[in-house]
């Protein structure tokens, strides 16, 4: 069977173990070829180990059943996405309102700024220009159409 197949398999495996708690949801799925499978999971409200160690109890044994893998020769690993991990999901920008993002254009620039609104096709990010006295707050509206990646930046 095909790895993409088999990735579309277990999307919904993992999209049927997660359906009773809508908190949840699934960001991404990947194989690595030495069949390690990485699920990434997140929550409006972030997901705590137990869950991921609950989820991934759950979905092994159904990748188990399912035989993707002649005698068992896989591993799994459910966690949520690391704050290296670009944005994938609308659901996710809107959980992250508030917090300072990168967003790399499709053309390579990139902008830093605070992710205030988050619509349909759209955000709003806010930044400053200038320094001191001549510090401005701006807004920038940038169409998801246009954007490459979004990144969480950690600032201390």
């Amino acid at each position: 069977m095909a790895t993409e197949t088999i990735i579309q398999e277990i999307e919904q495996l993992t999209d049927a173990v997660i359906a009773a708690e809508p908190e949840f949801f699934r960001v991404h799925v990947r194989i690595k070829p030495t069949n390690n499978i990485k699920v990434f999971i997140d929550g409006d409200n972030g997901v705590s180990i137990e869950k991921c160690v609950h989820f991934n109890r759950k979905l092994y044994k159904l990748i188990e059943e399912k035989g993707f893998f002649p005698s068992g020769d896989f591993s799994l690993e459910v966690s949520s996405p690391g704050v290296d991990e670009p944005l994938k999901l609308h659901r996710q920008y809107n959980k992250n309102i508030g917090r300072f993002v990168e967003v790399m254009f499709l053309d390579g620039t990139k902008k830093e700024g605070k992710l205030v609104q988050v619509a349909e096709s759209d955000i709003i990010l806010e930044f400053i220009t200038g320094k001191g006295k001549k510090a401005e707050t701006q807004q920038l509206v940038i169409p998801f159409n246009n954007i490459k990646t979004t990144t969480v930046q950690i600032k201390f």
